[in-house]
C-alpha cells in the first residue's frame, strides 16, 4: 500500500518527513510507504498560488492516480491560512467541503460512478500553517534560536491562532529578533526533527492531531 500526500511546498515536506520520520519508518516496517509531494518548490508564496493549486488542481490528479493504483490513498494537506483562496473558507471543515467538491466534479467529468475511489481520498490540513507545528515544539525551537526563553506573543493553544497573525508570521519575527532569518526547508526540519510527534499531535487535535490518527490507523 502506498499513502501519497500533497502539500504546498518543499518546506511542508521536509518539516513534516521529520517529525514523522519513525512514524513513517514504522508503517514502511508494515508494508506501507508514505511519500510526500510539494504542489511547488517556492516557499515565499506570499500570494498563496501554490495553495490554490492545490485545491483546484490537485484533485483531478488524485482522481487519475487512484483510479489506476487501487491500493493507493491520496491525501490533500494544505495550510488553512490564507483563507478563500480557490473557492470560499475560513475553517478547516469549509476548506475540507470546497477540496471534496472539486473532487466530486471531477469524476462526474470523467463519468465515475464507483464510490469506492472516495474511501482513498483524504483530506487534512495544517491550521493555519506549518509553523504552529513549530510554535508547539517551542524547547526545540528555544535550542535553534540560541535563547534561554521566548516571549509568547501567539496564542496558546497554538491552534487558537487567528487568521490575522499567521504562525509563520510569528516564527519569522521570532528569528528576526535573534538576529537570524527563518529559513522553512532548513530550520523546519531542524526543529521538527528534535520534536516528538505525539506531543506535536496532541497540542494541534484539530488538525495535525486528526493526521496522525490517521496515519496510525492505516
Amino acid at each position: 500500500m502506498k499513502v501519497e500526500i500533497y502539500v504546498e511546498n518543499t518546506s511542508d515536506k521536509y518539516g513534516i518527513e521529520a517529525l514523522l520520520s519513525h512514524l513513517i519508518e514504522e508503517k514502511l516496517q508494515q508494508g506501507i510507504r508514505i511519500e510526500f509531494f510539494p504542489v511547488k518548490g517556492n516557499n515565499n508564496d506570499r500570494g498563496g498560488n501554490a495553495k490554490k493549486d492545490l485545491l483546484t488542481k490537485t484533485p483531478t490528479k488524485a482522481v487519475d492516480i487512484i483510479r489506476n493504483n487501487p491500493t493507493t490513498i491520496v491525501v490533500i494537506m494544505p495550510d488553512l491560512y490564507p483563507q478563500n483562496l480557490g473557492f470560499d473558507h475560513e475553517t478547516i471543515q469549509e476548506l475540507e467541503n470546497g477540496i471534496l467538491e472539486n473532487f466530486n466534479q471531477v469524476l462526474q467529468s470523467k463519468g465515475i460512478t464507483d464510490n469506492r475511489l472516495r474511501e482513498r481520498f483524504k483530506i487534512f490540513c495544517f491550521k493555519h500553517d506549518l509553523e504552529a507545528l513549530i510554535l508547539a515544539a517551542e524547547s526545540q525551537l528555544i535550542t535553534v534560536l540560541g535563547v534561554n526563553s521566548l516571549s509568547r506573543t501567539w496564542t496558546r493553544p497554538v491552534k487558537d491562532q487567528n487568521h490575522n497573525v499567521p504562525p509563520k508570521n510569528i516564527v519569522e519575527e521570532l528569528f528576526r529578533r535573534c538576529g537570524k532569518k527563518y529559513k522553512g526547508t532548513v530550520d523546519a526540519p531542524i526543529i521538527l526533527g528534535n520534536a516528538r510527534y505525539q506531543d506535536i499531535a496532541e497540542q494541534c487535535p484539530q488538525a495535525f492531531g486528526l493526521f496522525v490518527e490517521f496515519l496510525q490507523n492505516i
